[in-house]
């Protein structure tokens, strides 16, 4: 007679939540073979204490087949403060340059385990600005151009560990990343005069807004020792057809173009006007985007180097452990020139 081996009962599977329930720690722990605690520390990056990995493993893989997400509220409870890092929308149009600069940035802090909110804020300055920001309890924020000490009070008031303004200048009570374009223009006008350009024409925006980048770069030219001629200029062909006819009748062979579009922009204008870039009139422009490279002639530009989002990451992370730090003032932008053969 043939023996059957008895089948040892399975284990029984932990009991999931309830249809409709929202998923709970103690439903991954559960899941997961381990503790509460053991999931709290996995789910929240807890550095203090050691977690094997392949327990981390089965932790995230419980929480993800739960659908479990941890309350940020209740996170913010018991560390004493919310993990937001606060970046309110840019009122100006951004271009490439500053756009990566930004996506860079959060994804840095995203890895410090913080979550970066943009905050639309239009049509809010000033304290008003700073009270909407501090309804959400943010532990930073990276403050624009505008934001004045009262302001900043107002913000530590809520409970904001760090803020950082980005600006021209300093402003009272927080670390500040200086940003003064005002050395973009300097050596874009170094250059020309360097090329025997006396008279330089600088475009300025007449898009609503960009002036808070626009007026420095403009006073940036003058202090380079040129002549300025200022050349305001609307981003549609049409004003671009005028301003190359301008030109062309002045006389003025020399421009800085505000930045690489406006640049392109005027290069193709004064082409379809039958002159020549560089013999009728040098152009150069700022930002050094990759289209620059592909015009002919090449575009001659202004690179302008920004601090790694990782470097001002970790800045914000520093300053978040330590509140009490003494005000830093960073100058983080600098500029220079790249030649090419449209001056």
């Amino acid at each position: 007679m043939v023996q059957i081996p008895k089948q040892q009962p399975a284990k029984p599977r932990p009991a999931e939540p309830a249809r409709g329930a929202v998923p709970t720690s103690a439903d991954v722990a559960r899941l997961a073979g381990v503790s509460r605690a053991t999931v709290s520390y996995v789910l929240n990056n807890t550095s203090a204490v050691r977690i094997s990995e392949p327990t981390r493993r089965r932790v995230h893989d419980a929480a993800k087949e739960l659908g479990y997400v941890p309350h940020a509220a209740a996170r913010s409870l018991r560390a004493g403060h919310t993990r937001i890092v606060l970046m309110p929308t840019p009122e100006v149009p951004v271009g490439p340059l500053y756009s990566g600069f930004l996506n860079a940035l959060q994804w840095a802090l995203s890895r410090l385990d913080y979550t970066v909110v943009q905050y639309g804020s239009v049509g809010l300055g000033g304290d008003d600005a700073a009270r909407a920001w501090a309804e959400l309890r943010p532990v930073a924020v990276l403050a624009p151009v505008g934001m004045g000490p009262d302001g900043i009070a107002l913000l530590k008031r809520s409970g904001a560990r760090a803020v950082i303004t980005l600006g021209p200048a300093p402003v009272d009570g927080a670390h500040a990343l200086l940003m003064d374009h005002r050395e973009v223009g300097r050596v874009a006008g170094e250059h020309l005069l360097a090329r025997g350009h006396r008279r330089v024409g600088v475009v300025v925006p007449r898009e609503p807004g960009l002036g808070v980048f626009a007026e420095p770069r403009l006073a940036g030219v003058r202090e380079s020792g040129a002549e300025v001629v200022a050349l305001p200029l609307a981003y549609d062909e049409e004003s671009a057809a005028q301003v190359a006819a301008q030109l062309t009748e002045s006389g003025l062979r020399a421009v800085f173009a505000y930045n690489d579009e406006y640049a392109m922009l005027l290069m193709r204008a004064l082409q379809d006007a039958g002159a020549t870039v560089p013999g009728d009139v040098a152009v150069i422009g700022a930002d050094d985007l990759m289209l620059g490279r592909l015009l002919r002639p090449r575009l001659s530009t202004v690179r302008i180097d920004l601090p790694s989002g990782e470097e001002l990451a970790e800045l914000v992370d520093r300053l978040v452990r330590d509140p009490a730090a003494e005000p830093e003032v960073h100058d983080v932008l600098a500029a220079t020139v790249v030649a090419r053969a449209s001056t």
